[in-house]
């Protein structure tokens, strides 16, 4: 049925009865009567067919028609596979989220972005840990910081139930171009990784009054510049 309907869409050869059509090749077109696309078409043991009815004249090719059918299947099922199929993604965090967790899962939502998906992030709070529910909406904003270069903000971090979540949008395909911001963080990463390896070895001494990394804390930091950015950009 369907190749059926799929064949009935087009005119071809006698079922053409306009006057004149113009017909295009790899040689570029011309119009010409319809009579004489008629014998063009047999005489090259084709036939005419129509691809653009509303066209004025009517756009017609010289071509075997079930050669023509099957260009038209490829061609549908190629784009049909081209067309990226857009998931949400779900990343869950607790109100208490360490850096090693963080960064895990901070890069997997980068790699779902890039694949075109969306990220629904979320704390979940569990009995009296509601009452930090503040630390779980920072820890949001600082996530959709962290992704502002492969992803736009489609809901500020909003309380549903023992629930809060951000959804955050992949940004257009393309190549994803580091920020001053970004590089000033990778280099303090960088340079924080170098003075804790340098402690480790015993060449530094660390300060033992410094917190650890982890925790509310770490999940607290983020600047009020960044947050000021992000909702600046939410805005526009």
């Amino acid at each position: 049925m369907k190749n059926d309907k799929k064949q009935n869409q087009y005119r071809v050869n006698e079922q053409i009865r306009v006057r004149e059509v113009r017909i295009v090749g790899d040689g570029g077109s011309t119009v010409v009567p319809t009579r004489q696309a008629l014998d063009m078409a047999r005489q090259q043991g084709v036939d005419l067919v129509e691809i653009s009815p509303n066209a004025q004249p009517p756009v017609c090719r010289l071509i075997d028609y079930s050669k023509f059918l099957y260009q038209q299947k490829k061609k549908a099922k190629e784009m049909k596979a081209k067309q990226v199929k857009i998931e949400v993604k779900e990343i869950r965090f607790g109100p208490q989220t360490g850096e090693n967790d963080y960064a895990f899962k901070l890069k997997h939502a980068k790699e779902f972005l890039e694949e075109g998906n969306k990220v629904r992030a979320y704390v979940f709070f569990k009995g009296r840990s509601i009452l930090f529910k503040e630390q779980g909406e920072v820890l949001l904003l600082r996530f959709a910081n962290d992704l502002e270069e492969y992803g736009r903000v489609e809901q500020l971090p909003q309380l549903e139930g023992k629930k809060m979540a951000i959804f955050i949008a992949p940004k257009k395909a393309g190549v994803v171009k580091k920020s001053q911001q970004k590089m000033d963080r990778e280099r303090r990463e960088a340079e924080a990784r170098e003075m804790a390896k340098q402690a480790k070895d015993g060449q530094q001494e660390v300060d033992p009054e410094m917190p650890a990394n982890g925790g509310l804390l770490a999940n607290a930091k983020i600047s009020a510049d960044a947050l000021k950015k992000l909702t600046e950009n939410n805005e526009q």
